[in-house]
């Protein structure tokens, strides 16, 4: 019998027992879905990390406050230490030359008002230099300017969410809005950026000259970051390191491990995001693994159910000249039907669950090829690792115990 005939056969057999069949294939539909679904939304993660990394350019680097240890004390997050000022950034700014554009930065959040509308969101202050260094456009009005810094002028720029929440019908350029209690003249609107990589809203914020949001709206005397970026994209880590020398000079610290601040690039944080990334994929898929061994195991199960069953049949079969290779590529046939079959089902399934999750969770999903052939590939050597023990204790049937069989 040739493999077309046998692999007919094989999906008669399937046919005759509808429901067993489908049960069967169960494990291996789920198991299939689920490594379609997680490769899925980790590839979506990649590219998202990778969009943002793009918009926000590879030369761009953050000096942060933070990350404060030692023996016998805790190591803080970023920004939450008071010991970085605008001294620190302009000392890095001066003596650091491969350094392209630099911008402090202090950020906090506040409630919003303009006529009968507000909005909570975040405030955040920085130089003319502001937007260049985070790659954004300016679809209405203009930019602040160096002597709006300089004399800590009370104006400001929206996110497209805030402008399109306080002012839905009406030209937000030249409007008064008030941040705490305080007038803030509205010298123009930013381009819509979406969400980033983890469903954040970016243009959920509004940004002024950081002298006046530092002094006036915040009161601080302190920053809780520098942006800055090198002036080409491979002296990045040489810059890195000059600026963290330059704030170790500054700070007197000997030791590494007392810093009080951080440095990193846009690629390290990417790099870290990536990680994190695959490893929830990582972790995910070997739930998902677990389903496809079962559904494995089910697919042995009922095929070793199948050879009792069909005991006098296979006698019958080698009675009449069938041999012991026929027996075997019969039932393995079967088992590998069963669960390819399963795998396309399967597979049907991963794809609408995925287009499921960012419609509903706006999560960024990327379907490819490699996957549904990855996934593809593991239910057929499902079936052919679950099915060849059944399917060889068919074939060593021994032919005059099997026609007498009941």
């Amino acid at each position: 019998m040739g493999i077309r005939e046998t692999f007919r056969v094989a999906l008669l057999a399937i046919r005759r027992n509808k429901v067993r069949s489908l049960l069967t294939m169960l494990g291996v539909i789920i198991g299939v879905a689920s490594v379609i679904a997680m490769i899925a939304l980790g590839s979506g993660a990649r590219a998202a990390i990778d969009e943002q990394v793009q918009s926000q350019g590879t030369a761009l680097i953050y000096l942060s406050s933070g990350s404060f240890g030692g023996p016998g004390r805790a190591h803080q997050g970023s920004g939450s230490t008071q010991t970085l000022t605008i001294e620190d950034a302009e000392a890095v700014a001066r003596e650091v030359p491969t350094l392209a554009r630099w911008t402090p930065g202090v950020r906090g959040r506040a409630q919003v008002i303009a006529g009968n509308s507000n909005w909570n969101t975040q405030v955040e202050g920085g130089n003319e230099d502001f937007l260049a260094i985070r790659n954004w456009l300016v679809a209405e009005g203009a930019n602040f300017t160096a002597r709006d810094v300089l004399v800590a002028e009370k104006v400001c720029l929206l996110g497209a969410t805030v402008a399109r929440t306080l002012f839905p019908d009406v030209d937000p350029v030249g409007q008064i809005i008030r941040i705490r209690n305080m007038p803030f003249r509205v010298l123009g609107v930013l381009a819509a950026k979406g969400q980033g990589q983890w469903g954040q809203d970016q243009d959920d914020f509004v940004v002024g000259p950081w002298t006046t949001i530092q002094k006036k709206l915040l009161g601080i005397n302190y920053i809780h970051q520098v942006s800055l970026t090198a002036s080409t994209s491979e002296l990045v880590e040489p810059t890195a390191v000059a600026i963290t020398r330059v704030m170790r000079a500054r700070h007197r610290i000997t030791n590494p491990e007392n810093d009080d601040f951080s440095v990193r690039t846009i690629e390290e944080m990417a790099a870290t995001r990536v990680q994190m990334a695959e490893t929830m994929t990582g972790l995910l898929m070997s739930v998902a693994s677990v389903s496809l061994l079962v559904g494995g195991i089910g697919i042995m199960n009922i095929m070793l159910v199948s050879v009792t069953e069909r005991t006098r049949e296979i006698g019958v079969r080698m009675a009449v000249g069938a041999k012991t290779g026929d027996v075997m590529r019969q039932f393995l046939a079967e088992a590998i039907a069963l669960s390819l079959v399963g795998g396309l089902a399967g597979i049907v399934l991963g794809v609408f669950v995925s287009e499921t999750i960012t419609r509903s969770l706006g999560w960024p999903v990327a379907i490819t090829t490699a996957s549904i052939l990855i996934a593809f590939a593991f239910s057929a050597a499902v079936g052919i690792f679950f099915g060849w023990y059944p399917a060889r204790k068919a074939a060593n049937l021994d032919p005059i115990e099997a026609l007498r069989y009941e």
